[in-house]
């Protein structure tokens, strides 16, 4: 059994805080089309990355973990929509902002690595 490691676990949690944080929005129109859009892509880039972890060549990884950034992108942008429409502030909201801008950092440095290689 192989142990998970730090960003697979970063990237599970990521999604789990997403998914409780969206029940926590109104129940509205536009906030419906905006969870159902970043649970997706929230919780696609952590499974993309787990996809990573079995790649069968290293252009395989690398796509892999290209697809995980695009997804872990999308999120932020969510996000930071989120952010915009909303009055109330939230700890949670910024962190989960600061989170998906480490969180894309990464997996795009590992993207640069692994292409240039």
């Amino acid at each position: 059994m192989r142990k998970e490691n730090d960003l697979s676990k970063r990237l599970f949690e990521f999604a789990v805080r997403v998914i409780k944080f969206l029940r926590t929005l109104p129940n509205n129109t536009e906030h419906k089309v905006i969870q159902y859009q970043l649970i997706k892509s929230s919780s696609s880039s952590g499974a993309n990355y787990e996809e990573s972890q079995g790649a069968s060549s290293r252009a395989d990884f690398s796509n892999k973990v290209f697809i995980s950034l695009k997804e872990m992108r999308e999120s932020n942008y969510w996000l930071r929509i989120i952010k915009a429409i909303n009055e109330n502030k939230s700890e949670e909201l910024d962190f989960l902002i600061k989170e998906s801008e480490e969180l894309k950092n990464i997996l795009g440095s590992i993207t640069t690595k692994t292409r240039r290689k």
